[in-house]
């Protein structure tokens, strides 16, 4: 198989991540027509003309899609990347989907993190909490994984912190919790596939340098 005759494959987190990475696409004269059927069934979408073929996941399985060469290219969240620490070149700060990992909790919970003590910690992100805690404070914690509604975790008493995504604080203040620590600023980011960036390196250069110039 030659590499002209090798398709581009994108695997895009779902939602407002993917309409997102879309539209900056079509602003560089990539599109997929079929993506923009609303009722469509299907899971892979391919623009013949430009060679290109794009597919919607979970957004924390793009980063594994990515690892094993199933995508060349993924776009997803900088938490997904961080949690799920899959072999990928990150290239590209997309500049989309802007917000902050953050450790939050009540007011009284801001001393328990000044003391270096055994604290409990509920995350949906247990390896980011987990680097943050252990790596950047040195403090050992015990951090427990809740899938749904992490500001549950100080309120019933699970924990006396959370690391969350935070992006206007209002579902915290609605709950009596604050920002007590900031982790990192999180925004959308384009993966390369470590073995592609070799095979595609010009295709891929001149995509991300197009990409540059709308960002």
């Amino acid at each position: 198989m030659s590499n002209n005759d090798r398709y581009l494959t994108f695997a895009l987190g779902k939602g407002r991540l993917a309409n997102k990475t879309l539209s900056l696409l079509e602003q560089i004269g990539i599109t997929c027509e079929e993506m923009k059927d609303k009722d469509s069934r299907k899971l892979i979408f391919v623009n013949e003309e430009q060679k290109l073929r794009f597919f919607l996941a979970k957004g924390p399985d793009v980063p594994t899609y990515v690892e094993y060469g199933v995508a060349d290219i993924g776009v997803v969240g900088k938490d997904t990347i961080l949690e799920e620490q899959r072999r990928a070149y990150e290239v590209l700060d997309l500049g989309f989907g802007k917000c902050r990992m953050c450790v939050c909790g009540p007011a009284s919970a801001k001393d328990l993190l000044q003391h270096h003590e055994m604290i409990r910690v509920a995350s949906k992100y247990p390896n980011i909490a987990k680097d943050y805690f252990y790596n950047k404070k040195f403090q050992t914690v015990d951090i427990i994984k809740l899938n749904g509604s992490v500001e549950l975790g100080p309120i019933v008493g699970l924990s006396d912190v959370i690391v969350d995504i935070v992006e206007t604080g209002s579902t915290l203040r609605e709950n009596g919790l604050e920002v007590l620590e900031e982790v990192c600023p999180l925004s959308a980011r384009m993966i390369v596939n470590q073995v592609s960036m070799k095979l595609e390196a010009e295709r891929i250069r001149k995509l991300i340098c197009d990409l540059k110039s709308v960002i």
